[in-house]
């Protein structure tokens, strides 16, 4: 299975081009409210952000397939920015991953199949940091009333793959790419964060990584979470 581009906005040549990403189904959610955000949040900040390209995409959700497609879509679009969505079962609002671990459960994927290994790279480090500006997100979030949370937890199944390997490449690269993950509810029709607020949130969230640039952490480890 490859990636779907879901929506790509073309900007000015001086513009930044930004990828978001979201998965498809899994067992046990048949419906993935990432990728329906992706594809809202995509068109809305085309409307907000005219000098700047907008991609969506739709990675699948399997243990090799995803990995591998955030990178293409990586090299091929060259973005400035990366947000990636994924569903967590114990989210309540925006989830905000300060970094991903070398390591992986075995757990079946989409296709059925489990990883190969229980890291992903090997030899590769045991945490990266994310490269977003966290902390002004966070604050930005709050002072707009949506829930959001800083996590130094990303799981261990396909959303910690997809951002590990794409921290990676960006470090092997030396790329500046900023690089970060959003966790958001199963259901987005719960008060808690209903899916109007979430793509108000990503858009938020553009806007922060677009006024801030942060260096980039050269020891892998992650910021405090505070």
């Amino acid at each position: 299975m490859t990636d779907t581009v879901l929506q790509s906005g073309r900007g000015s040549l001086s513009g930044q081009s930004i990828l978001l990403t979201g998965f498809g189904p899994f067992p046990g959610v048949t419906v993935n409210a990432s990728a329906r955000l992706v594809a809202a949040a995509v068109e809305a900040a085309r409307a907000d952000y005219r000098d700047h390209s907008f991609f969506g995409a739709v990675l699948p959700t399997e243990w090799i397939a995803a990995p591998s497609s955030a990178v293409d879509l990586m090299t091929r679009i060259k973005p400035s920015l990366v947000l990636h969505f994924g569903v967590a079962q114990d989210c309540t609002g925006l989830r905000i991953e300060t970094q991903a671990t070398n390591t992986c459960r075995m757990a079946t994927d989409a296709c059925g199949s489990k990883p190969l290994s229980p890291g992903l790279v090997q030899a590769g480090a045991d945490s990266l940091a994310v490269t977003l500006p966290i902390h002004q997100i966070a604050r930005r979030l709050a002072s707009r009333g949506i829930p959001a949370s800083l996590s130094n937890d990303a799981g261990a199944y396909l959303c910690n793959a997809v951002l590990y390997c794409s921290l990676a490449f960006v470090r092997s690269a030396s790329l500046p790419t900023r690089v970060g993950f959003i966790h958001i509810p199963t259901d987005l029709q719960r008060p808690a964060l209903a899916f109007d607020t979430a793509v108000a949130g990503t858009l938020e969230i553009i806007a922060a990584c677009l006024e801030n640039h942060p260096p980039h952490p050269s020891n892998g480890q992650p910021p405090p979470v505070a």
